[in-house]
């Protein structure tokens, strides 16, 4: 059983960066791809970024790209969501996700998912 816990959220200002953090325990962290997901009030959870499990290849939604960047240290067994030049439609919950099928960007194919962290843009 794979235990995920996000940090780094808050309250940050429009076209300011902010890095989150998902660290990992109770598994085998590199054997897992990884991914982020955010969920808005009122929506559904959306497909952020994944990396597959040696680090070597990623995929990022289109709203994002350019602008976040997906990253993980197999050593710290911890995964991380570069986010820049952030805007106001940004803000929600962000959660890490694991899972053992590749990369991908569809949300049941994750089998472990942390609690979440709360990511506000003030314009």
């Amino acid at each position: 059983q794979v235990q995920l816990v996000e940090s780094g959220g808050g309250l940050v200002q429009a076209g300011s960066s902010q890095r989150l953090s998902c660290e990992a325990s109770g598994g085998t962290f590199s054997s897992y791809a990884m991914a982020w997901f955010r969920q808005s009030p009122g929506k559904e959870r959306e497909f952020v970024a994944a990396i597959i499990s040696s680090g070597g290849r990623t995929y990022t939604a289109d709203s994002v790209k350019g602008r976040f960047i997906i990253s993980r240290d197999n050593a710290k067994s911890t995964a991380y969501l570069q986010m820049n030049s952030l805007k106001p439609e940004d803000t929600g919950v962000y959660y890490c996700a694991a899972g053992s099928r590749g990369l991908s960007g569809i949300r049941s194919l994750y089998d472990y998912w942390g609690q979440g962290t709360q990511v506000t843009v003030s314009s």
